[in-house]
């Protein structure tokens, strides 16, 4: 089985190709996601994870396209990205992308913007979390899919969020 920890940094899984940028921090392969094609064949890749590294790059779409690529049908790809409005998205000035809560809907089947890519996938899982001190919030507005745009267009700015963790499905 192929997992794939893209932009790992000192963050290594053990059986997983863990690559980066950065030869500092002794990658499996040392790869910029800025650049395409990826380092791996079509359909080569079971599962990928992403920890806040699609926010620093470019652009969305291509790294999502490339990770639709390399996946196998069905590879679950895990991703964590700071979740606008919140502090985090902005604080960091190698910031490049901003992440709302329905920003990954438009590369669904069911999207009706979804010509911005041939990229498929389906949402699996979907979850705000907050900073450790608002906690507390998260069991209350992750209840259901509509309270949480609920509270992504009329709360977030008052409740900051953490980040969005989101599994996708690859759909070929």
């Amino acid at each position: 089985m192929n997992r794939l920890n893209i932009g790992c940094g000192n963050k290594k899984f053990n059986g997983w190709i863990n690559l980066d940028s950065s030869k500092e921090v002794r990658p499996d392969k040392v790869h910029d996601l800025n650049k395409y094609p990826y380092p791996f064949k079509d359909n080569e890749i079971d599962e990928v994870y992403a920890d806040n590294v699609l926010e620093h790059l470019d652009s969305i779409i291509k790294p999502l396209e490339e990770i639709w690529r390399i996946c196998k049908n069905k590879s679950k790809v895990t991703i964590l990205v700071p979740l606008a409005p919140s502090y985090w998205s902005f604080l960091d000035p190698t910031h490049k992308q901003f992440f709302t809560f329905n920003t990954f809907d438009y590369f669904t089947k069911e999207h009706v913007l979804n010509y911005y890519s041939k990229a498929r996938f389906k949402i699996v899982y979907r979850k705000i979390r907050f900073h450790p001190v608002l906690k507390l919030f998260e069991p209350i507005f992750n209840i259901h899919e509509r309270v949480q745009k609920f509270y992504s267009i009329f709360l977030a700015g008052i409740i900051p969020p953490f980040m969005l963790k989101i599994i996708l499905e690859v759909e070929k």
